[in-house]
C-alpha cells in the first residue's frame, strides 16, 4: 500500500526576518536583506527587523512602491554607542552589541504579533550570534558565510597588510566559534542554509544539525533584464575585465599573472575598483612586461561599471575566498563568461558550462591553469557567446530571488511542521 504523502504547510505564515543591512537600491548585504524580504511576501507576511538607520530609505521606498506583507521594526542602540561604528572592525562590534540588544526587541514583536517563524538573513556570517535565535519560535539561519579559507600555498602571493588581515580574521572566527552565543545561535537552528561547502563545515562543527548550501546572491527581475539587455559594443581585440575592491584575497595579482603568461598580444585587461592593493598591483604590471596592456580605472560610478561589462569579452574573478560573489553572478546574467578559482562562492557558482573554475591548491599550476582558460576563451568567440548564454540560463534557474525565495519557503513550513510534531 502507498503512503499518503506528507501535509505541506500551506497557509501563509508571520515570519520575522532579522536583517540588520536592509536597504532598497543597494547591493551586498542590504541588498540581500531588502530583496529576500520583499520577495518572501509573495507566500508569507513579513516582518522585518532592521536598524533604524535605515527607516528613511525603505520609508520613502514604500511611499513610491508600497509592497502589501511587508512591515518593519527598527532598533538601533543608544547614542552612546555609535563610535562603535568608527573602522570595519569597529562595525562589526557594533554589530555584535547591535545582535544581543535586538532579542529584546523581537520577542517584544512576538508577543504583540504571535510570530510562526524567526529567520536570520544578514549579516552573513556564520560567526557572530543571531537575535532571531532567541524569539522562541522555530528559526530558520541563513544563508550565512564566512568559512571559506585561502589556501596555504596562496599565503606567499600576500602583501604585509594582507597577510595582517587573514591573521585577524582567523582569530575573529576563532573566537565566534568559540562563543556560547554562536553555538546557542546553531543549535536553535532548524534549518541552516550556508553560503559555501567550506561554511557548512564550519557551521556544524559549532552545532548546527541540519545545514543546506545556498547562496546568499541572487537578482531581481528587474536586474537580470538590465544585465541581460546591456549594448554589446564592437571593438577590436579580447578585452578582460574585473570590477572589485582591490584587495589582496581578490587575487587580481594572480589574474594579472596569469594574463602574462597567456601573452594574449591583442587582449586588454581592464580593472575597476581601487583599494589598498593598487599600488601593488600597477607595479605588478610593470615588472610582468604587461603595463601597456592593463588598464586601471579606478572607483568609477555602477552606470560606467555596467558599461565596461557591455564591452567585456570574458570576467575575471580570481578570489581567494568569497562567501558570495556578486560580480560574478551579474557578469553571468550580463552573458558574459567567467573565469574564476574553485573556491567559495564564485567556485559553486561558476561551473564549466558556464564558465571556467579553476583548481586552485597549489599557487604555480593554478595560475597556469587560468592563462590556458585565458588562452582558450580569448580565442574561440563561439565558445564564449555559448558559455554566455548558458550562464544567463543559470542565473534564471538559480540566482534569481524567486527561485531562491521557494526554497527558503519550502524551510520555513518544514521547521514550522517539525516544531508542531515536537511540541504535539
Amino acid at each position: 500500500m502507498t503512503p499518503a504523502p506528507v501535509a505541506t504547510e500551506s497557509r501563509r505564515l508571520k515570519v520575522l526576518v532579522s536583517a540588520y543591512a536592509c536597504e532598497p537600491g543597494k547591493g551586498s548585504e542590504p541588498g540581500v536583506g531588502w530583496n529576500l524580504a520583499k520577495a518572501m511576501t509573495a507566500h508569507h507576511d513579513v516582518w522585518v527587523l532592521t536598524r533604524a538607520n535605515n527607516r528613511d530609505s525603505i520609508e520613502a521606498e514604500l511611499s513610491e512602491r508600497p509592497v502589501p506583507g511587508l512591515r518593519f521594526v527598527y532598533y538601533d542602540l543608544p547614542r552612546w554607542a555609535a563610535w562603535w561604528k568608527r573602522g570595519g572592525r569597529g562595525v562589526q562590534v557594533y554589530y555584535y552589541l547591535w545582535q544581543l540588544g535586538a532579542i529584546a526587541v523581537a520577542r517584544a514583536a512576538h508577543r504583540a504579533i504571535g510570530f510562526d517563524i524567526a529567520h536570520h538573513v544578514t549579516f552573513v556570517k556564520y560567526w557572530a550570534p543571531a537575535a532571531a535565535a532567541f524569539v522562541g519560535v522555530p528559526v530558520v539561519w541563513g544563508p550565512v558565510g564566512g568559512g571559506e579559507s585561502m589556501p596555504q600555498a596562496f599565503y606567499a602571493t600576500l602583501s604585509r597588510a594582507g597577510r595582517r588581515y587573514e591573521a585577524l580574521r582567523s582569530a575573529a572566527r576563532w573566537l565566534g566559534e568559540h562563543d556560547p552565543l554562536v553555538r546557542a545561535t546553531a543549535r536553535h537552528a532548524a534549518v541552516a542554509f550556508a553560503t559555501t561547502p567550506e561554511s557548512e563545515v564550519r557551521m556544524r562543527s559549532v552545532g548546527a544539525a541540519q545545514v543546506e548550501v545556498l547562496s546568499a546572491v541572487a537578482l531581481t527581475d528587474e536586474e537580470r533584464c538590465r544585465l541581460a539587455s546591456l549594448e554589446r559594443s564592437e571593438k577590436a581585440g579580447v578585452l578582460l575585465f574585473s570590477a572589485g575592491r582591490l584587495l589582496d584575497l581578490k587575487g587580481y595579482h594572480l589574474g594579472l599573472e596569469a594574463f602574462a603568461a597567456a601573452d594574449l598580444r591583442e587582449a586588454r585587461y581592464v580593472l575597476a575598483g581601487d583599494g589598498p592593493a593598487r599600488k601593488h598591483l600597477e607595479e605588478l604590471t610593470y615588472r610582468l612586461g604587461v603595463r601597456d596592456r592593463v588598464e586601471f580605472l579606478g572607483e568609477i560610478p555602477r552606470a560606467e561599471v555596467l558599461e565596461w561589462l557591455g564591452r567585456a569579452d570574458v570576467f575575471v574573478h580570481p578570489s581567494l575566498h568569497d562567501s558570495g560573489g556578486w560580480a560574478t553572478i551579474e557578469a553571468m546574467a550580463a552573458g558574459v563568461p567567467v573565469i574564476c578559482l574553485n573556491l567559495g562562492g564564485p567556485g559553486t557558482q561558476v561551473t564549466n558550462t558556464v564558465g571556467r573554475s579553476i583548481c586552485a591548491v597549489v599557487r604555480e599550476p593554478a595560475i597556469g591553469a587560468l592563462a590556458n582558460a585565458l588562452v582558450e576563451l580569448a580565442e574561440d568567440g563561439d565558445l564564449r557567446r555559448s558559455l554566455g548564454r548558458r550562464a544567463r540560463q543559470r542565473v534564471v534557474d538559480v540566482y534569481a530571488w524567486s527561485a531562491k525565495v521557494r526554497v527558503i519557503s519550502r524551510a520555513y513550513e518544514q521547521a514550522v511542521a517539525m516544531h508542531r510534531t515536537i511540541s504535539q
